[in-house]
């Protein structure tokens, strides 16, 4: 069970994982020491899962996000799935949601060009809806 100490560890280790157990400590009045166990309570509980970069996605040459809804053609998810596993470079997740499709595809690509030879060949596999970030 988590308390409010713990609850405040979470989420100044949202806006920064890379801060130092002592800084963590001071932000929620604890020795860094101290910090340091209720991290790795939070860890061995599996409420912190893993920690993570934000990344610019436009610095890295990535200037087109998008959303794309995931209908699927037939009962058998696998061609579509098979698919996706290897597009990496462009898919960041595939969400398996409830609703009006069967996937959210979060997508970034460096070009527009990029992107319609993805969704050429994502088609081949499933129908789409696409709706681009602006921002």
């Amino acid at each position: 069970m988590m308390d409010h100490v713990d609850m405040r560890i979470v989420e100044e280790l949202s806006k920064n994982s890379r801060i130092t157990m002592k800084e963590l400590g001071e932000r929620v009045h604890l020795t860094g020491q101290a910090a340091t166990s209720r991290v790795a309570k939070l860890e061995d509980q599996g409420i912190i899962k893993r920690y993570t970069v934000d990344l610019d996605l436009e610095k890295l040459g990535y200037v087109v996000q998008a959303f794309i809804n995931i209908w699927t053609n037939d009962l058998s998810h696998q061609p579509y799935l098979s698919f996706i596993r290897t597009q990496t470079e462009y898919v960041i997740r595939n969400y398996k949601i409830s609703g009006d499709s069967c996937y959210l595809l979060e997508c970034r690509f460096p070009s527009n060009k990029t992107m319609d030879r993805f969704l050429v060949d994502l088609n081949k596999h499933v129908n789409y809806k696409l709706s681009i970030v602006i921002s």
